[in-house]
């Protein structure tokens, strides 16, 4: 089972993501978490949604703003109030039908395509945003998110505790540190999988 390359529109996504990961580096985690998740669900929930659904991704980040401005406004101990108003949004009602890609949209494969191919670009940060946007969802259940931060999250753990071990023995070198790349993407490539099984199952 494979997963289709990362399409323009989730490049730009990424992009965006990756760029508000960096410039929130000094909040306080629970904050930078709280950005993240809001930010992520801002995208899902304006590429999805029923009444005036907005396909292109410029348009919703043009919305958003410069990733440095929200940081600004998190800094200053609030969130721009436009952020909030896709929450007022309903969800899209659940496919008639199953099976097939009439059970995702286009946000459901952005999350998957983060986790998957965003591993090998940006291990670590790639993930988290996919895993970010696929807890935003609706088509997941609350278990089968769990499962995909579960493998995400420990996956890069042991990543960094193999690489502390390597660094302590006295043996990182180039193979050591490739096992650790591969730890660390391995977990997440297995965890988008496995959330791309369960969307087309459901």
């Amino acid at each position: 089972m494979t997963t289709a390359p990362l399409e323009h529109t989730d490049v730009v996504v990424l992009d965006y993501l990756a760029a508000l990961w960096a410039q929130s580096d000094d909040l306080a985690p629970e904050l930078r978490d709280e950005l993240m998740t809001t930010v992520a669900d801002y995208i899902a929930m304006r590429r999805t949604s029923p009444s005036s659904p907005i396909e292109d991704p410029a348009e919703i980040l043009r919305r958003l703003g410069p990733p440095e401005a929200l940081v600004a406004a998190a800094r200053r101990g609030h969130l721009p109030p436009h952020l909030r108003l896709p929450a007022l949004i309903p969800p899209p009602p659940p496919a008639a039908t199953g099976g097939g890609a009439a059970n995702g949209g286009a946000a459901e494969y952005t999350a998957i395509g983060l986790m998957t191919a965003g591993a090998f670009v940006m291990p670590g940060v790639g993930p988290f945003a996919g895993m970010l946007m696929a807890s935003a969802s609706p088509r997941w259940t609350p278990s089968e998110k769990a499962t995909g931060w579960f493998l995400t999250i420990g996956s890069g753990t042991a990543a960094v505790a193999a690489g502390f071990f390597f660094l302590v023995a006295g043996t990182a070198g180039p193979a050591a540190l490739l096992f650790c790349y591969m730890l660390a993407v391995g977990g997440s490539l297995f965890a988008g999988m496995r959330m791309l099984d369960a969307l087309r199952r459901h």
